[in-house]
C-alpha cells in the first residue's frame, strides 16, 4: 500500500477539525488543559532546577578553581623566596622552574607570566611566558586588576580556544614576586569543558523526564477522564435516543458512585415521564375517539335534521314573514353544522394518522380559476372583485385536487370575508422546484399576535364580525394540514390596515425538498391597484 502524503486541502482542514474537536469532545478539552498546565509547571521548574544546577556547578568549579590557584600560588612564591639568584640565567631558569611546579601542582596546564609594566627597565629581568590559549582571552580590565591588586586574586570567565571552537574557562590570576627582578603576573587558566558536559547531561535528563512525565501525565489523565466521560456520553445517547421518541430506552446502573445515583435518578424521570406521555396519548387517542364518534353519531340525525329543514325551507314562501326568517335561520344554521361535522371528522382523521393522499397530475391554474369561477358571485355581494394573474404554473402537478381546491376555497373565502369590499388578487406563478398560489386581500389585516394565531383550531381574529360565509375556525387549519400532507407550505403575511398575503407552495415533484417559493409572501406591488401595506407589516410560516 502507498503512502499518499496530505494534500494541501487536507492540511487547511486540520484547524477546524481540531476546533470541532475541541467543541464537542470533553475529553479532549480536558486532556488538552491538563497537559498545557502541567507543561507549563514542569517548563518552570525545569527551567529553575536547570539554573539552579547550572549555578551550583559553575559556583564548585569556580572555588575549587581559586583554592588550586592559591596554593600553586602559595607553594611558588615560598620557592622563590627561598632561592638566590644573581645572574639573568639564572632568573630565567628559576622562572620556567617555577611555572612548571605550578603546572605540576595544578589540575591546568594554561599557565602564563607577565612582568608588570613600570618597573625598573635597567634590570634584565626573565622575559614573559605567555599561553597562545590563554593571550587572547585575558582581558585587560583584569590584567588592570592584578597588577593594582597586590596578593589578591582576581578570575574571569573566558572562552578558551580548543579544536577550532571554544570551551567555557576560568582564569584567576595573582602576583609573584622574583628577587632582584621585580613582580610578575601570574595567570592560570582552568578548561570547564567537563562541567558543561555534565550541565548539558542534566539538562537532557531533565527534557527527556519532562516530556516523559508529561505524555505520562496525558495518558492517565485520558483513561481517567474516560471512565469519567464514557458514564456522561451515555447518559447524553440514552437522552437523545429518549428526545427522540424511544421512550424504553435507560441507562444501565452499575454500582453505588454517583453515575449510579445519576443513571437511577435518570431512570425514574425517564420511566415517569414514559407514564405520562402513554397518559398523555391514551387521552388522546380517547379524545380522537370520542370526537370521531360524536361525529359519526350526530351525522344520522343531522341527516334527519336537513331533510326536514329542506321541505321547510322550500315551503317558506307560504309562511308568515317571521316563519320564512326563521326558516332560513335553520336552513344557514343546518348547512353550517353540517360542515362542521365534516371538519371535525377531517381533523380526527389527520389526528389519527389515517389520511391517505390521493394525487394526480393537476394544473393549479386551472384549479385557481374554477374556485374563482365558484366563489365570484359571492365576492360581488361583498363588493370584492377576484382577480387571477398567472405568469407560470401552467402544467400538471402531482396533487390531491380535492384537498387543494379546499385549501384554495378557504383563503378565497376568508380573503372575501376580510377584504373590505376591495380586491382580491390570486397569483400562481412556479420555478424549477415548486408551484405556489398568494391569495392578497387589502382589507383590516391583522396584528403580530394575531397572525400568530392564525393557524390554530377555532380561532378568529374577530369573534364579533358578522361571518357571510359561516365559517366554522377550522378550515385554515385544515388547510395547513393539507399542505403539509403535500410536503407543501402554507404562509402568511399581514399587516394592519393593509391587509394578507396568503402563500400556498407545493413541490413540483412528489417528495422532493423545496428549495425557494416562485412567488414572494409579503407584497413588493399591488396588481389591482391599491395601496401596498407599510414595511412594518409582520408575517407567520407554517410548513412542512
Amino acid at each position: 500500500m502507498r503512502f499518499r502524503w496530505p494534500t494541501r486541502d487536507a492540511w487547511r482542514r486540520v484547524p477546524s477539525r481540531l476546533a470541532y474537536l475541541w467543541r464537542t469532545s470533553l475529553q479532549v478539552r480536558t486532556v488538552a488543559i491538563t497537559l498545557l498546565l502541567t507543561g507549563a509547571a514542569i517548563l518552570v521548574t525545569g527551567i529553575y532546577m536547570a539554573l539552579s544546577i547550572s549555578n551550583d556547578l559553575y559556583q564548585s568549579r569556580l572555588d575549587q578553581a581559586l583554592r588550586d590557584s592559591s596554593r600553586a600560588t602559595t607553594t611558588a612564591q615560598s620557592t622563590l623566596n627561598a632561592s638566590d639568584v644573581s645572574s639573568g640565567d639564572a632568573g630565567k631558569n628559576l622562572l620556567n622552574t617555577v611555572l612548571q611546579s605550578v603546572q605540576a601542582s595544578t589540575s591546568s596546564r594554561l599557565v602564563a607570566a607577565y612582568r608588570v609594566p613600570g618597573q625598573d627597565t635597567g634590570v634584565l629581568a626573565p622575559p614573559d611566558r605567555g599561553s597562545p590559549a590563554m593571550n587572547s582571552v585575558i582581558s585587560p580590565d583584569l590584567r588592570e586588576k592584578v597588577q593594582n591588586g597586590g596578593m589578591k586574586q582576581y578570575y574571569q570567565s573566558v572562552a578558551l580556544p580548543a579544536g577550532g571552537g571554544t570551551d567555557p574557562g576560568i582564569v584567576v590570576g595573582s602576583q609573584l614576586t622574583l628577587p632582584s627582578y621585580g613582580k610578575y603576573e601570574l595567570y592560570i587558566g582552568y578548561n570547564l569543558r567537563d562541567s558543561e558536559n555534565t550541565l548539558l547531561f542534566v539538562q537532557n535528563t531533565l527534557l527527556v523526564a519532562g516530556l516523559a512525565l508529561v505524555l505520562l501525565i496525558g495518558a492517565i489523565t485520558w483513561v481517567i477522564v474516560r471512565f469519567v466521560v464514557e458514564p456522561i456520553r451515555v447518559a447524553a445517547r440514552t437522552s437523545e435516543r429518549l428526545a427522540a421518541g424511544d421512550l424504553a430506552v435507560r441507562i444501565p446502573e452499575r454500582g453505588e458512585d454517583v453515575f449510579a445515583s445519576l443513571a437511577r435518578s435518570f431512570n425514574g424521570m425517564a420511566d415517569s415521564l414514559q407514564s405520562q406521555i402513554n397518559q398523555l396519548a391514551t387521552l388522546s387517542q380517547l379524545q380522537q375517539r370520542f370526537v370521531s364518534d360524536v361525529s359519526h353519531e350526530l351525522r344520522t340525525p343531522l341527516t334527519t335534521i336537513r331533510l326536514a329543514g329542506d321541505v321547510i325551507y322550500d315551503q317558506r314562501e307560504g309562511f308568515p314573514p317571521a316563519t320564512a326568517r326563521t326558516a332560513e335561520l335553520l336552513h344557514t344554521q343546518i348547512e353550517r353544522f353540517d360542515r362542521l361535522l365534516s371538519d371535525l371528522l377531517e381533523i380526527s382523521r389527520y389526528d389519527a394518522g389515517s389520511v391517505v393522499l390521493d394525487a394526480e397530475p393537476t394544473n393549479l391554474v386551472r384549479l385557481a380559476e374554477e374556485c374563482v369561477d365558484e366563489l365570484r358571485t359571492v365576492a360581488e355581494q361583498n363588493g370584492s372583485e377576484l382577480v387571477l394573474d398567472a405568469p407560470g404554473g401552467y402544467f400538471d402537478v402531482p396533487m390531491d385536487p380535492r384537498r387543494i381546491r379546499r385549501v384554495v376555497r378557504n383563503l378565497l373565502g376568508n380573503a372575501i370575508e376580510h377584504g373590505e369590499g376591495r380586491p382580491v388578487v390570486v397569483t400562481v406563478d412556479s420555478n424549477e422546484s415548486a408551484v405556489a398560489l398568494t391569495v392578497r386581500d387589502f382589507g383590516i389585516g391583522m396584528s403580530a399576535q394575531d397572525t400568530g394565531h392564525v393557524f390554530d383550531r377555532f380561532w378568529r381574529a374577530d369573534p364579533s364580525r358578522k361571518r357571510t360565509l359561516g365559517g366554522t375556525g377550522l378550515g385554515l387549519a385544515i388547510s395547513l394540514e393539507d399542505a403539509t400532507l403535500h410536503s407543501g407550505w402554507l404562509q402568511v403575511w399581514s399587516s394592519p390596515g393593509a391587509g394578507s398575503c396568503f402563500r400556498l407552495t407545493l413541490p413540483r415533484v412528489a417528495g422532493r425538498e423545496i428549495t425557494a417559493s416562485p412567488l414572494p409572501l409579503a407584497p413588493t406591488e399591488d396588481s389591482a391597484g391599491v395601496p401596498q401595506g407599510s414595511d412594518a407589516a409582520t408575517g407567520s410560516e407554517a410548513h412542512a
